[in-house]
């Protein structure tokens, strides 16, 4: 055990404090199917998603690619992907698209610059990160449209950027059907998100 131990701490050792960590040294980390985040020279990890959380993932993801294919608007994809807001902040969101236009952002293992609409799911851990902090990163990146998925609650929030901060266009809940502005005519049932019979 005490060498198991040892050969954590070596391990850490190698790479920065928390504080310190840029993209640079986030970019040389092993491939993983964790979900880890860089904001303020911190690396955050999140906890594996609940098995809910990523229902409600795939069932947006699934319409949503389903519909940009059909419209050729352009590509739709889900996290564990890294996006690069800015220098040193990036971010995973659940579910991302990106206009054709745009899709010379993508830089293989990762989007440099913000995608044209984001979805992030609201997990027990992860609301003030939602809430607070992603809803600022994604407004000052300029992505034009944030939903916040609430599985607690049970809505669905739809955010604008209207100049540098988001206006919060709807509230949608259970028998409503969430309508998106930036991706012209998307919209699903509210009910079909989580899980239930529209």
């Amino acid at each position: 055990m005490a060498e198991r131990e040892e050969y954590a701490t070596w391990i850490a050792e190698l790479f920065p404090p928390q504080g310190r960590w840029r993209e640079e040294d986030y970019f040389a980390l092993p491939e993983s199917t964790r979900i880890i985040e860089l904001s303020e020279g911190r690396l955050i990890m999140h906890p594996t998603p609940t098995f809910e959380h990523q229902e409600i993932v795939n069932e947006l993801a699934a319409a949503l690619r389903r519909y940009v294919r059909e419209k050729g608007l352009g590509k739709a994809a889900t996290a564990p992907f890294d996006v690069r807001l800015w220098k040193d902040r990036i971010r995973q969101p659940d579910v991302f698209f990106i206009r054709t236009e745009n899709l010379n952002r993508i830089k293989g293992a990762y989007l440099d610059g913000p995608p044209d609409w984001v979805a992030e799911v609201i997990s027990p851990g992860s609301r003030e990160i939602d809430e607070v902090d992603k809803l600022a990163d994604y407004a000052r990146a300029g992505v034009p449209e944030y939903w916040l998925i609430d599985p607690e609650q049970r809505t669905i929030r739809i955010y604008a950027l209207r100049g540098e901060k988001y206006d919060l266009l709807a509230t949608c809940r259970s028998g409503d059907r969430a309508r998106s502005e930036a991706v012209a005519g998307f919209e699903i049932p509210v009910d079909l998100i989580f899980g239930e019979t529209p």
